[in-house]
């Protein structure tokens, strides 16, 4: 232990990010301390990716069940299928209180000192923390700044938890309004949507750019909406701001024109779930005391993950996860806290954000990894080369035929000079496995003319990327 300090590393914040920097702390004989206001696991583990994977578990089973025509075609014939809100709501809660056990357990048998308590910067290489029993000063030698994210609420938007609320009351799911307003048709919407539609609520999607899924790549967007939208029961409603939500029975809507911001619609629904996305947690971390500024709220950090004021580098601070804005995923917080610990140890490490996939766990599932085609091509421009992509489709896969879950396709983008990946988007069966071989390629840097021969175990879903990297590469497909 570095000596004059009560720890080598602190961390303020215990969630998925805050966990993956202690254990690997750990391992690099690091004595740790972790400090946390609220759950242990954080949103990730207590209010998002874990329990709406349960709900959508649940939901998926309903949706599939009650789907008697892709039953028939498998030889399967079934009575009425029936659900138990407060069964899925608890088999979700379940698993919460398992997991966040297990994580807790984990910093234990670890020796790393857990602390209940809102922590601060207080001056250089030291911490307060604000218990139930008063405060608490500690002094550490690198402390890690991993506060996370909230949920953003807009302006004009009152929420009460229980008719308008946001994912973090979402997850709890308890009660199936009839009719459920969703503002945002990002992943935490299009999710959401997924779910209530399954159990028989319906649904008002409400976007307010002028495209339903905007940050998706156009292709995909477009297929997703044609399986995942329109064929259920979902009204959508794009280029409309949700100006004001009144709370109650029924939810008071006013829309308006997103460019006008006129008023042009009014809505009664009995909920509404407000996924507009998430804003950092930086308030009240006595950045000030560090000479820091946020920038819209987010700590700036440089490729290190070090703090930044005026600019330079904090000595001993870093920020990891949503609360420095550069990929807001439970995955890329673990991956920039063992990149911290490993400049905290001296050696160099950064993150490769272009290689870090995403997925969104609908019915069927979306997944990518790198750039959209639109940012392929503008960074095209730049850079001088041309950009091309190629698409394969699920109902040409052996597995995904024999599956009966045809709907789905591979969108392969990459350099034509030197045939490099630059991004994968698949829409369909198990998406979210499926993106990780592209991510791994993304992470060599390999082009589309050596992973065009490597071999892909037959029948499976895989084989839709191996068939994309042969059309891209000229070999022919199989």
């Amino acid at each position: 232990m570095t000596q004059g300090f009560d720890y080598d590393l602190a961390i303020i914040g215990a969630g998925v990010g805050g966990h993956g920097a202690a254990i690997h702390a750990v391992s690099c004989g690091l004595k740790v301390a972790i400090i946390e206001a609220g759950d242990m696991g954080g949103t990730c583990v207590n209010r998002g990716c874990i329990p709406s994977k349960a709900l959508l578990a649940a939901a998926g089973r309903v949706r599939d069940l009650r789907n008697a025509h892709h039953l028939k075609t498998l030889g399967i014939q079934l009575g009425s299928v029936d659900f138990d809100r407060g069964a899925i709501a608890n088999h979700a809660n379940t698993i919460v209180s398992k997991l966040r056990g297990d994580l807790t357990n984990s910093l234990k048998r670890l020796n790393v000192d857990t602390i209940q308590g809102w922590g601060k910067i207080a001056g250089s290489q030291k911490i307060i923390i604000e218990t139930d029993k008063g405060e608490k000063t500690i002094t550490a030698k690198d402390i890690i700044l991993a506060p996370g994210s909230i949920p953003f609420v807009p302006p004009g938007i009152e929420i009460d938890g229980k008719t308008v609320f946001t994912s973090d009351d979402a997850v709890r799911l308890e009660s199936l309004p009839k009719w459920i307003a969703i503002i945002g048709s990002g992943y935490i919407g299009l999710e959401f949507s997924d779910i209530y539609t399954a159990l028989g609520c319906e649904i008002t999607m409400i976007e307010a750019l002028d495209q339903l899924m905007p940050t998706f790549d156009p292709d995909i967007a477009k297929l997703a909406e044609r399986v995942l939208i329109t064929p259920r029961d979902i009204e959508t409603k794009v280029g409309m701001l949700a100006k004001k939500i009144t709370p109650g029975s029924p939810v008071i809507i006013e829309l308006a024109d997103f460019k006008t911001k006129e008023i042009v619609e009014v809505l009664e629904v009995d909920a509404c779930l407000v996924a507009t996305g998430r804003v950092p947690v930086s308030k009240n971390l006595g950045l000030e005391t560090a000479g820091v500024e946020t920038m819209r709220g987010y700590i700036p950090v440089n490729d290190k993950m070090q703090v930044l004021a005026g600019g330079e580098p904090v000595k001993h601070l870093w920020a990891i996860g949503d609360v420095n804005g550069k990929m807001m995923l439970a995955h890329a917080a673990s991956a920039m806290g063992i990149a911290a610990v490993e400049n905290i140890c001296g050696r160099d490490r950064e993150i490769d954000y272009l290689s870090i996939p995403a997925a969104a766990f609908t019915h069927p599932e979306i997944s990518y990894v790198g750039m959209t085609e639109p940012a392929a091509k503008e960074l095209g421009k730049t850079e001088g080369f041309e950009v091309a992509s190629v698409k394969t489709y699920f109902k040409g896969n052996s597995k995904a035929i024999a599956e009966g879950e045809t709907d789905g396709t591979a969108k392969v983008i990459y350099r034509k000079d030197t045939g490099e990946l630059l991004g994968v988007h698949i829409f369909g069966l198990h998406a979210s496995d499926l993106i990780q071989e592209a991510a791994n390629a993304i992470a060599q840097r390999d082009s589309v003319h050596t992973l065009a021969f490597r071999v892909h175990t037959h029948p499976t879903l895989s084989e839709v990327l191996d068939e994309a990297f042969k059309r891209a590469a000229g070999t022919g497909s199989h």
